[in-house]
């Protein structure tokens, strides 16, 4: 079903087409306090400066309610304020209509897009050998939360995981690889198959250290390293089953990171550095021919219109290629190939000025057939400690994100234990992952992405304000009222909005799709956040203000239907950000 900002938008733009005949954004937008109404219109003030009759706000505003046709949405009339704000009370018997439609509705009432597009993500894009760190996380689980959103509007979504898996640094790692050979304490050959032994990555890391040793102190090593880069790029078959068994092994490590963080992130979705290589010459040779690429002290570049003073460079001097020019080779595959209508990048706001190159240089180059195909930043601000500076462990190294997810868990488990020490300690220990993984992904999602913000542990885990453990614990105390109802039927039920307090609650329900159509558009999570935590203050206001198991039938099935509701929207909002719910805390 349409949302009800959707049916005020149309009901509005008619009124302003019929008043005067011109197509205006009505600007309707929830009201900020339910005292003005429910939704307000500002559209008057704008159109008042347009019109070619001089006119005041509240005049144009005046015409405009009088080509109004609301029907049963209000239940009584339109109100102006202040300098021509139209404001809009809606008819609780019709709220009462559209909560039965989304009760229904496995896809609660949120309407799928009609028109569904491709939409490749590109999100997370760790390197090979070396531990996922606190870095990855942002990009990780927003590209993760955008992706699901859009994915649920309707639109088929690609995900695309743009891994480091190529470059120099790999002639290093395979020198070194051929210098340990199968005696490395990371590898072990059993037939023709390479086996990933014990903790793999930080011995990998280990691995990836002393090659660079080796690579700063040894001319020899250094040479050796060199001839191993061209020699695997030119698919060298034994340095590339080195190479194979070094991505295998940095795999191994970032899927069941993925697999704890709850992303939907897979095999199939991994389009590293490494597919696009033998495509960067064709790039640069169409960039070339079609001069959007000229020569510059012996580089090939591409100069900015924009702001920009630096050129993207493409090729070096020695023949070697740059990020940009895997980037650009992607953006070509995720067109041509992937028939992409909208790519979007969740990557951190310190590559702003790349995007910016490699998103000016193909539309340039009429890969995005001028604006038929959308080209997104979804950039991210920094993950801070309590001091203000970068998140760093006590030693000042960058935190391993299992380190972070360990200590979330070991966290929340004292919590649990602590509030519920008569559960199982399987129970216990499922439970604190749940919250604990949660905590740390809502802490983040929660805040305006553009943001840098605080990672505090103590508000993180706290079970009351804006948290994922409060958010789990008003989903979990509505299924506790299910299970002390025992069996209920509420297929029939007909909700009843008696008093301000379910009036709310039901507003804010309804409201899911506009939410839910916001963050797919602006691409920002927290918005959703902000939609869950209110819903739960809302429902929180309702449970104590309206009894629901001892009031008397019919009110007791409308208000356990009500409250059903309540659970369902929580849980998929919560399912929306890859936040588990579990039925008991």
């Amino acid at each position: 079903m349409q949302s009800i900002l959707s049916q005020l938008d149309t009901a509005f733009r008619t009124a302003i087409r019929n008043a005067f005949n011109v197509d205006a954004d009505p600007a309707i937008a929830p009201s900020a306090t339910d005292k003005f109404g429910d939704y307000q219109s500002n559209a008057a003030m704008g159109l008042a400066k347009t019109l070619p009759e001089k006119s005041n706000p509240r005049q144009v505003a005046e015409k405009i309610k009088a080509s109004l046709q609301l029907g049963e949405m209000i239940s009584e009339e339109p109100t102006i304020a202040g300098p021509g704000f139209i404001n809009i009370k809606l008819n609780p018997l019709w709220l009462t209509s559209l909560l039965q439609q989304a009760g229904s509705d496995p896809h609660l009432g949120v309407e799928k897009t009609t028109n569904p597009q491709t939409v490749v993500i590109d999100y997370s894009g760790p390197n090979i050998a070396k531990q996922m760190h606190v870095g990855h996380l942002r990009s990780t689980i927003i590209g993760d939360a955008i992706s699901r959103v859009i994915e649920f509007q309707g639109d088929n979504v690609i995900r695309q995981n743009h891994i480091g898996d190529w470059g120099t640094q790999f002639g290093m790692l395979t020198a070194y690889y051929g210098l340990a050979g199968t005696t490395s304490p990371v590898f072990k050959q059993e037939g023709d198959a390479t086996m990933i032994v014990g903790s793999v990555i930080p011995d990998l890391e280990a691995f990836y250290r002393e090659a660079k040793k080796l690579f700063d102190t040894v001319p020899e090593f250094q040479e050796q390293a060199r001839k191993n880069v061209v020699l695997l790029q030119a698919g060298n078959p034994i340095l590339r089953d080195d190479w194979t068994n070094i991505v295998n092994a940095s795999r191994h490590h970032f899927d069941e990171l993925y697999g704890r963080l709850n992303v939907k992130l897979e095999r199939k979705d991994e389009r590293g550095e490494s597919a696009y290589n033998s495509e960067l010459p064709k790039v640069v040779e169409e960039l070339k021919s079609k001069s959007i690429a000229v020569e510059s002290e012996g580089a090939i570049v591409v100069f900015a219109d924009g702001p920009d003073k630096a050129p993207l460079i493409i090729k070096k001097s020695d023949g070697g290629y740059l990020y940009g020019t895997t980037d650009l080779a992607a953006i070509r595959y995720r067109i041509n190939e992937l028939h992409a209508n909208r790519i979007i990048y969740t990557h951190d706001s310190r590559q702003a000025q790349h995007f910016r190159q490699v998103f000016d240089t193909a539309r340039k180059a009429s890969w995005t057939r001028g604006d038929e195909v959308k080209l997104d930043y979804a950039p991210f601000g920094t993950m801070l400690g309590e001091d203000g500076k970068p998140f760093k462990s006590r030693s000042g190294d960058t935190i391993k994100l299992k380190e972070l997810l360990d200590e979330a868990e070991e966290r929340a488990l004292k919590v649990v234990t602590d509030k519920n020490p008569e559960l199982l300690e399987a129970q216990r220990k499922d439970i604190a992952r749940a919250i604990g993984i949660g905590a740390v992904k809502y802490a983040d999602l929660s805040k305006d992405r553009i943001s840098d913000y605080v990672f505090s542990w103590d508000k993180m885990l706290a079970m009351d304000g804006n948290t994922a453990p409060y958010l789990q614990y008003v989903y979990a105390r509505i299924r506790s009222i299910f299970r002390k109802a025992g069996d209920v039927n509420l297929s029939d039920t007909t909700i009843k909005l008696d008093t301000p307090y379910e009036v709310s609650l039901a507003k804010h329900l309804l409201r899911l799709g506009e939410v839910i159509e916001s963050v797919a558009r602006e691409l920002k999570p927290h918005l959703l956040c902000t939609y869950l935590y209110d819903l739960a203050t809302r429902f929180s206001s309702f449970y104590e203000n309206c009894p629901v198991l001892k009031s008397e039938e019919p009110l007791r099935s409308s208000r356990l239907a009500l409250s059903d509701l309540t659970a369902r929207t929580m849980g998929l909002g919560l399912d929306l950000l890859g936040i588990e719910h579990p039925e008991q805390m």
